[in-house]
């Protein structure tokens, strides 16, 4: 079943400051990959990617279903690449109207907050999370952009510099739901102080 919404979750990293790819990293006893996967589908996105780079294997064997992965042949060039992916496999299976961008490495932003962003899709919408007033994840790309967006991508900056050229971009402010931080070392996963 398809939603307005697809959700993409990128998890493709090395994740070289953390020692290893973050998508096999566990919190609460759960790989992050799963965590976050969950996460989009308790928010209502489907159909859901996985785009997986750095130990593919390994992260696609985690996975429910093994068909959810979309393999980035670049992703060691950055997090662009990954964008790219996966942009390009909703683009030529999906008929959502909009992709909900999550990272793997959040492990305590929840289905609520993917849900609120979630809620302004359209073929049109440029929105993301903030916490506080600042601009995180997730991101909510409308149908009509994946192209442009695909097309700038580059390096580790993702979709940031296309966002910040965006006079119709939605800031959805979801810091009194949780933090976007992310897990960038292992000392990180000690949670939210």
């Amino acid at each position: 079943m398809t939603s307005p919404v697809a959700g993409l979750l990128l998890a493709a990293g090395a994740g070289r400051r953390f020692g290893g790819p973050k998508a096999l990293v566990e919190v609460d006893g759960e790989p992050l990959v799963l965590r976050a996967l969950r996460t989009l589908t308790a928010a209502g996105c489907a159909p859901v990617r996985v785009v997986v780079g750095a130990s593919a294997d390994e992260v696609r064997a985690l996975l429910p279903d093994p068909a959810l992965a979309v393999e980035a042949e670049d992703w060691a060039t950055g997090m662009g690449a990954s964008l790219r992916a996966g942009l390009a496999a909703l683009d030529s299976t999906e008929h959502s109207v909009a992709a909900l961008v999550h990272l793997v490495d959040l492990p305590w932003v929840g289905p609520d907050i993917l849900a609120r962003v979630a809620a302004r899709a359209s073929a049109e919408t440029v929105a993301r999370a903030a916490y506080d007033g600042v601009p995180g994840h997730p991101v909510l790309l409308g149908r009509r952009w994946w192209g442009e967006i695909a097309d700038t991508a580059r390096g580790d900056r993702g979709a940031r510099d296309w966002l910040a050229t965006r006079a119709d971009l939605t800031l959805i402010e979801c810091g009194d739901l949780g933090i976007g931080r992310d897990v960038d070392r292992p000392g990180d996963l000690a949670g939210p102080a």
